[in-house]
């Protein structure tokens, strides 16, 4: 994909296709090509990369190293004569190498490596210090990982995950785009929880604010009433000057000059005594933190979802989407959940639910046969390394149809399951929030399938979705996958306005946040549906991975925020 992107030029016979831009070749345009480059032996080429592995040879003549630049899975073998620089700040594991050279046949033919290139110029060299850098060449766990953030990338695992989260980024807008979807950036900060949840960090200056004020005032402290009662007896003295001065028919600028003296004196009056009204710690009014004082002169937080700011564009556009980071203040420890996270949010104009299960499917399934067709390379990686059964996982998905269920049928398969013997952790009725096991048994045992199901109680869903007509089911849907369980969660929305604003009073939650929510309904209403996937887990589902920390390049959960 990326050679696609690239523009290329073959500037004579003897040197290596390469881009426009830059006179150094990515490794993959060598290695990645159906001849594995034997078809460009003979040529030269400028590589640059971090050494993966290194050794002298012949002793000390020579050395090979393992040449990686993140543009491939696949290395490519250097070989550095000791003529052209110091082998010994060559072969350490992490050193940055830029090298020209000519592609040489490899001496092992039936290898995976089909070249390798003899260097004629060593041109940069970023030394490292083998006994501190933090990742040697031996097998690291993705956890000790996690400690290094600012270094993982450099690894095999996390820079194939790189590239696959690239390429499904990349899917996703090809696909929205290529179905006439419009991508809208929605807000960061917000003042409204789209979830209902509460679970939200908030956004305010107030205690940045309040400290910068304690550091002040522990410096120069409040005036007393006495500076300023002696300020106004200033005051009254100049004022008394310039009347007298006036009464006296002094000279105009003597009068004058008496004026300027009362102006300044009523000056750092008013300062002296708007300075005394400050109070340190956090404004309050009526017992309650007063947010007039706030930044945004109200409270606001960290947006958990785009959906409800993206609905406005579906009311104007049709057919929208955003994608971007969202956040969550639970203070989860599992491997499937973080504090910041990404979501892809569309919503469709004039659409039912059966409408948003059949966008929602064919995402997916695009969405996994982008990646067979253009990530082939790291996800046999992620196979060899991770999960044998990741590559069968993504054929089956994109050429199945997914099963269609509702949410009572869901629940009475699951009851038939536990007749038969079956043992689920978390207690199975109607009502209830289907939990992780009871999803994954559903499309992994039941099913063996992707599986949607549909028509949710209204209880456990937000107050967006649309009621049914049954008044206890509203339109939601979920597609559950096999190995991380809901994927994708939609729903068509609540168009009705007396209906919404009934369900956000039912949530507990206030209507003047969502006032210009309703207006949506109360201008123009129109029937329109939508759908979250949670990026990180699309992720695990299409790499095996078990921990969503290892699929985000930065990851925050409590307690870590690094970098």
């Amino acid at each position: 994909m990326r050679d696609q992107l690239a523009a290329v030029s073959l500037n004579d016979a003897d040197e290596v296709p390469r881009a426009q831009f830059s006179d150094r070749v990515p490794i993959r345009s060598i290695v990645s090509r159906p001849d594995r480059g034997s078809g460009l032996v003979g040529r030269k080429a400028r590589v640059g990369g971090w050494v993966k592995t290194g050794r002298k040879a012949d002793k000390d003549a020579f050395a090979f190293l393992e040449l990686n630049d993140g543009s491939s899975a696949a290395n490519l073998q250097i070989i550095v004569d000791a003529s052209l620089g110091d082998l010994g700040q060559l072969v350490p594991t992490g050193t940055c190498v830029v090298v020209d050279g000519e592609l040489k046949a490899h001496p092992n033919p039936k290898g995976k490596q089909k070249v390798e290139l003899r260097a004629q110029k060593v041109l940069h060299v970023g030394p490292v210090d083998p006994a501190k850098y933090p990742l040697p060449k031996t097998r690291l766990t993705l956890e000790f990982l996690r400690d290094f953030v600012h270094l993982r990338s450099r690894t095999n695992t996390i820079s194939a995950v790189a590239r696959i989260r690239h390429a499904l980024a990349y899917a996703t807008h090809t696909f929205f785009h290529n179905q006439g979807f419009l991508y809208v950036h929605t807000p960061i900060i917000t003042t409204s929880d789209c979830e209902g949840a509460g679970e939200m960090f908030q956004v305010t200056t107030l205690l940045s604010e309040a400290e910068k004020l304690e550091k002040e005032l522990a410096q120069n402290p409040l005036p007393t009433q006495a500076d300023v009662e002696a300020a106004r007896l200033v005051v009254k003295e100049k004022g008394d000057i310039v009347s007298q001065l006036k009464s006296a028919k002094a000279s105009k600028a003597e009068v004058n000059a008496s004026v300027d003296e009362l102006k300044q004196a009523k000056e750092s009056l008013s300062k002296l005594e708007e300075r005394s009204k400050l109070k340190p710690g956090i404004p309050q009014k009526d017992g309650k933190v007063d947010y007039t004082n706030d930044f945004f002169a109200r409270q606001a937080f960290l947006t958990v979802s785009g959906q409800l700011q993206v609905e406005s564009y579906a009311s104007a556009l049709g057919g929208v989407y955003t994608f971007g980071p969202t956040f969550r203040a639970e203070n989860s420890h599992t491997s499937r959940h973080l504090a910041e996270f990404w979501m892809v949010e569309p919503e469709i104009a004039f659409a039912e639910l059966k409408d948003d299960m059949n966008c929602a499917e064919a995402y997916v399934k695009f969405l996994c046969q982008w990646l067979l067709d253009n990530c082939l390379e790291d996800m046999e990686f992620m196979a060899d390394k991770f999960d044998k059964g990741c590559i069968d996982r993504l054929k089956m998905v994109s050429s199945t149809p997914f099963v269609r269920v509702t949410y009572t049928e869901a629940v009475e398969i699951l009851e038939e399951a536990v007749k038969n013997g079956k043992k689920f952790e978390n207690e199975v009725k109607w009502g209830i929030d289907l939990a992780s096991e009871h999803e994954r048994y559903l499309t992994e045992v039941k099913f063996q399938k992707p599986v949607i199901v549909y028509n949710y109680p209204k209880e456990i869903k937000a107050f967006y979705m649309r009621v049914n007509d049954d008044s206890k089911t509203v339109a939601a849907m979920d597609v559950l996958v096999p190995k991380v369980g809901e994927l994708v969660g939609g729903s068509e929305r609540e168009e009705r306005y007396d209906v919404i604003q009934e369900r956000i009073k039912e949530m507990g939650l206030p209507l003047e946040p969502y006032e210009w929510y309703l207006d949506l309904r109360r201008y123009g209403t129109v029937k329109h549906s939508g759908f979250g996937l949670g990026f990180e887990r699309m992720i695990l589902f299409a790499t095996g991975l078990e921990n969503i920390r290892d699929v985000i390049p930065f990851p925050r959960y409590p307690g870590r925020a690094d970098l």
